[in-house]
């Protein structure tokens, strides 16, 4: 409790009661006077304490709800900064799963190069023209396949950049059908 505010009330108190009384007034009847000062002057001193309490809640009372305010704004700041906080983790995750595929299908294409390019050797005087036209034509669909593939995956943007859902690359896509279509070539010119 502020003991200089109740001071300040009690001295405002005892100013008003010397004010009252006046300098140089005597009371008629002392018996009833004396019965009524201490009562009255309780009464005042008792409105002053009152309002002295009062606004020392009310103090109180304006403390804790700005305290709770700023617990509140505080609140508010972490949940911002934890949703951020997920939004760049499912970002990260988005890049890591498109950069997997990326490679898988990286791998594969060069899996695929190499074997059309084994063929080749392996069945070079068993093989017609057409058939070696149509590998060639396929080894170079899965070499483009290749080359889409690592383009594609430095084009990943970084997770601080990317936006919460990654957009599909045309790349990504072209590197599938080129893929597809060049491993379909070369399996195909093994039945002509």
């Amino acid at each position: 409790m502020d003991f200089s505010k109740l001071f300040k009330a009690f001295d405002g108190i005892a100013t008003l009661v010397d004010s009252i009384k006046g300098p140089g007034e005597e009371p008629r009847d002392q018996g009833r006077v004396t019965e009524t000062r201490p009562a009255s002057l309780a009464e005042r001193l008792q409105a002053g304490l009152t309002s002295v309490v009062v606004a020392a809640l009310k103090e109180a009372f304006d403390r804790d709800r700005a305290r709770l305010e700023m617990e509140r704004a505080h609140l508010e700041e972490q949940r911002l900064r934890a949703e951020a906080a997920m939004r760049m983790e499912m970002r990260r995750q988005a890049a890591e799963r498109e950069a997997g595929r990326l490679k898988l299908l990286g791998g594969a294409a060069l899996i695929g190069w190499l074997a059309s390019i084994a063929v080749i050797v392996t069945r070079v005087g068993q093989t017609t023209a057409v058939s070696r036209i149509v590998m060639g034509v396929g080894s170079l669909l899965v070499l483009s396949a290749l080359g889409c593939a690592f383009y594609a995956y430095g084009r990943i943007p970084a997770p601080a950049a990317a936006e919460t859902r990654m957009a599909s690359d045309p790349t990504s896509a072209a590197a599938i059908w080129l893929l597809l279509s060049g491993l379909t070539l070369t399996a195909t010119s093994l039945l002509f």
